[in-house]
């Protein structure tokens, strides 16, 4: 079927408030999981994904350590990645000042396709950003490289694991002011998923609208609405003894 943007931002807006989560800006997670639908990417699937975990996570602020040559080490002590990149982009915007390149290793994180649109808005800043992270299941390894001038970024898939200094639950994201060498980077690599095909996508879903898999917006729907048909019920009794 398809959908508005705004239809799509609204519900996952209502499904994350409904979490009554700390951490977390519902409107800029709302984006990420639309940003990710718009060029077909599963936006929706993702976050179904995550929600099935996210009100039993924790839900405490990242660490940040900084290493001696100058890199961020971030904890995310096993939470979405949606819940905190936007904080850990803008901290390590700052460390960037006067730099030429910056590396951000993101341990112990789920959910880090919807890092997609947060990438995205890199570019805008005049940064390159190349991140890899592995999977459990396939495509187990995951390349994202947008270059300065670019709208969407390269992608390329992989079969194979990659755990050179990184485990099935970690990211990393290089920033840097010159652009990545694109051929280098993704030899070996054996699927690629052009620039040009999510633009694309994005141009079409804002003629026609966000096409998205009727089970899966389903699912969606029925979070948004049993987190917050439970908590209507828990304000009500709280209410209630406050009364007595």
């Amino acid at each position: 079927m398809i959908v508005s943007h705004n239809e799509l931002t609204a519900v996952v807006n209502k499904a994350f408030l409904g979490m009554r989560r700390t951490c977390g800006e519902a409107d800029i997670i709302a984006n990420m999981v639309a940003g990710l639908q718009m060029v077909g990417l599963n936006g929706i699937g993702h976050f179904n994904n995550a929600a099935q975990f996210l009100t039993a996570e924790k839900d405490c602020p990242v660490d940040i350590f900084t290493t001696n040559d100058g890199s961020l080490v971030v904890d995310l002590h096993g939470c979405s990645l949606a819940c905190h990149l936007p904080v850990v982009i803008d901290y390590a915007i700052e460390k960037m000042v006067g730099k030429k390149h910056l590396t951000i290793e993101l341990k112990n994180c789920h959910n880090r396709w919807l890092a997609y649109n947060e990438l995205v808005k890199l570019a805008a800043k005049g940064l390159a950003c190349k991140a890899q992270w592995n999977n459990g299941s396939s495509p187990q390894n995951t390349l994202y490289i947008l270059n300065q001038g670019c709208v969407s970024p390269e992608l390329f898939l992989s079969d194979h694991l990659n755990l050179a200094g990184s485990g099935l639950h970690d990211m990393t994201i290089q920033l840097s002011v010159k652009s990545f060498d694109i051929a280098g980077y993704s030899a070996g690599y054996t699927r690629h998923i052009k620039s040009s095909e999510l633009n694309s996508a994005l141009r079409d879903t804002w003629n026609d609208g966000i096409l998205v898999d009727d089970a899966e917006w389903e699912t969606l729907k029925q979070t948004a609405t049993a987190l917050l048909v439970e908590n209507s019920e828990q304000s009500l009794q709280g209410a209630g003894e406050l009364a007595h």
